[in-house]
């Protein structure tokens, strides 16, 4: 209905001309003429004068830009465009992208409104379909803007490829200064299976003091008394099945793994948003409820382990590690002592330093601030937690310097380089030098996107498929790479099983390191 309703009363406003706008000058482009151009090389009257410049543009070119399609579902881009963050989105492009009346306002309505109609087209959201059902006779582009807009992300991706530059040929001279025992070609294989056999359960746990129900998937090897626990904490919109697939690599060799849902952030919250019924993707209060989960879950196992015969001495709860991806990463981290900075927070989330960043990570660290001292006393840290492993964690405000200074525990901080939502040089690399403890390690997936170390599960019919160029290729060596990691990092700093050492360190990463998706490990980085 919302669709047709857009459709109508647009349908007479479809835009039919750009005016690109550079200080006082000023031209007007066809939208029909740009297509033809795109699709035939046709130059048409409109075109004709910007001849000298499409020479140096081949059809293939701007056909790509214009026409390469975006398939979402027009439901849920409408919901998320009403989100903060998609309104945080829409104010953004309306910098460049206006009315004829330049009013932001109006902008934000227009091309909210064109993206959603742009979705529901036959073969998905393009460019060019977006520009054509934008509901203004005329579209008003300011060229100087958008060079400067170009410019700042322009000099976020060359510092960032700078600095994964530098991580790589740091990774090089630690490779070249390790005197290895055994070739790598000796080792066992961490990315088969284990030799145990588990047993895949789901507990329905509630919390009444906070009103949490938590949905719990436990793995539980056969054969294995007093086995070694881990977390594996969701990113948000997830939930527990997008880690299946390192669940039961860990459960096979021993291991316990604990997979909680966190209610307030996973995929059942998301759904809420695209139906209407919420407008967060994630209140404020999760960064506290989704580490005091995990110490709830684990007390509540402690219990169990005592006086549940299923569980009766199978679980060791003091030797505990967390593997946490995004939301996840910084709930591991606060499990394992980072604690929430407030001071940081407030200088970063001005409103005039949050209308120009390109973080978008901060949109939702900065909603920490809404809930003043809040919680302030409560403490998140978990001391039976030995070891963590943070994937895309969001740290820079949240934790900041201060907060993670304060943990002791051995860390493993995994970054992306091709990561758009908690950007690798602010969120992962910088904040790695910050963190005071000696047993840490940063690990770089170069080609990796935010989302590759997350599996599917085509049966969750409340997740939201994402574009493929949005989640990027080799999915499959980046969940391999997190097996073969998380492996070696949590027998050797959880069980203390020094005989898994040697896979961690930066010859290691080099030599499983793949063209497709490039791996390097370090132990110490300044930038």
């Amino acid at each position: 209905m919302l669709l047709s309703t857009l459709t109508i009363s647009n349908s007479t406003q479809a835009a039919q001309k750009i005016y690109v706008s550079y200080s006082a000058f000023e031209r007007s482009i066809s939208i029909k003429g740009l297509e033809d151009y795109a699709k035939r090389g046709v130059i048409d009257e409109d075109l004709a004068g910007y001849k000298k410049y499409l020479k140096r543009i081949q059809p293939q070119q701007l056909q790509q830009a214009l026409l390469s399609p975006i398939k979402i579902n027009p439901v849920a881009i409408s919901q998320f465009l009403y989100t903060p963050q998609g309104e945080f989105l829409l104010r953004r492009l309306g910098e460049v992208i206006k009315t004829e009346t330049r009013q932001p306002q109006a902008g934000l309505y227009a091309l909210r409104s064109s993206l959603i109609l742009a979705s529901a087209e036959h073969g998905g959201l393009t460019l060019s379909n977006v520009l054509r059902l934008y509901p203004s006779s005329s579209i008003y582009i300011d060229l100087e803007r958008a060079m400067r807009m170009a410019t700042e992300l322009e000099n976020l991706v060359n510092e960032t490829t700078k600095v994964i530059a530098k991580v790589s040929q740091e990774s090089y001279t630690e490779a070249a200064a390790i005197q290895q025992p055994l070739s790598f070609s000796q080792l066992p294989d961490l990315s088969r299976k284990g030799k145990f056999a588990s047993q895949k359960q789901t507990l329905k746990l509630f919390d009444t003091v906070r009103g949490r129900f938590l949905l719990t998937d436990i793995y539980l090897p056969y054969n294995r008394n007093r086995a070694p626990v881990i977390v594996i904490s969701h990113g948000l919109g997830s939930d527990s099945t997008n880690f299946e697939y390192l669940a039961t690599h860990l459960s096979s060799y021993g291991f316990a793994v604990i997979v909680p849902n966190h209610p307030g952030s996973d995929s059942q919250q998301f759904q809420s948003v695209l139906n209407g019924s919420d407008s967060d993707l994630a209140k404020p209060d999760e960064f506290y409820n989704r580490p005091l989960d995990v110490k709830y879950i684990l007390d509540v196992m402690e219990a169990q382990n005592k006086s549940n015969s299923q569980f009766r001495g199978r679980l060791n709860l003091q030797q505990v590690g967390v593997f946490g991806q995004s939301f996840g990463g910084y709930t591991a981290l606060a499990l394992a002592g980072a604690k929430i900075n407030f001071e940081q927070l407030k200088k970063d989330c001005k409103p005039e330093l949050l209308k120009n960043t390109w973080n978008a990570s901060l949109l939702l660290q900065c909603r920490v601030l809404e809930l003043h001292n809040k919680h302030q006393d409560v403490n998140l840290q978990d001391n039976r937690v030995k070891a963590v492993i943070a994937v895309n964690p969001l740290t820079s405000s949240i934790l900041g310097e201060a907060g993670l200074s304060q943990i002791h525990t051995p860390v493993m901080i995994v970054a992306s380089s091709q990561d758009t939502i908690a950007p690798a040089l602010y969120e992962q690399i910088r904040p790695f030098h910050w963190i005071a403890n000696s047993q840490k390690y940063l690990v770089v997936l170069s080609g990796g996107t935010h989302f590759s170390v997350i599996g599917t599960n085509k049966g969750n019919t409340r997740q939201l498929a994402l574009p493929s160029n949005v989640v990027g290729n080799a999915l499959g060596q980046a969940r391999r790479y997190m097996n073969v990691l998380s492996l070696p990092f949590f027998e050797t700093y959880v069980v203390g099983n020094s005989r898994y050492t040697s896979y961690l360190n930066a010859a290691y990463a080099k030599a499983i390191s793949n063209q497709s998706l490039g791996l390097s490990l370090v132990r110490s980085f300044d930038e």
